[in-house]
């Protein structure tokens, strides 16, 4: 008997402590349900089949309620991330380029190099060809850090 107390004991603390402390699902939760198996198989060695089933039907209302009182608690809202990333990886260079600005590439681009635009070097992508170095390029779109170029046909 002292050994299935022990167990559903230890159960529910290993349970309590995946959805209160541990964040996800650990060697908490599965410790805590490897228990309450082998204490089920306990208690129907022990006492036969329907105290087996009131017991896990006693331990799924527990794990029910103890659902409940974390949703209840705000305990998510706690420890969730409510902040929001507004800035970006763009340079100050990056965010003065404008759609139709001229420069040249500085260096190979394989899709991704080095340009000069308005007398300053940021990373562009070509929008298709490679580009060799010292082509004249124009800015086909600028989306915050990406900067979208084509070879300069004027």
């Amino acid at each position: 008997m002292t050994v299935i107390i022990i167990l559903a004991l230890l159960a529910l603390l290993l349970g309590a402590a995946e959805l209160f402390i541990i964040p996800g699902f650990g060697l908490a939760g599965i410790g805590a349900i490897i228990c309450a198996i082998v204490d089920a198989f306990l208690i129907y060695n022990t006492y036969g089949a329907i105290p087996c089933l009131v017991a896990v039907l006693v331990g799924l209302v527990v794990l029910g309620l103890m659902i409940w009182a974390v949703a209840r608690s705000k305990t998510l809202d706690k420890i969730a991330l409510h902040s929001t990333i507004s800035s970006t990886n763009a340079t100050s260079a990056q965010l003065e380029v404008k759609v139709g600005d001229k420069g040249v590439a500085l260096t190979r681009l394989a899709l991704v190099g080095n340009a000069e635009i308005n007398g300053k070097s940021v990373e562009v992508k070509s929008a298709g060809a490679f580009i060799n170095p010292g082509t004249p390029i124009r800015v086909k779109s600028v989306s915050e850090a990406l900067i979208t170029v084509v070879a300069d046909e004027d």
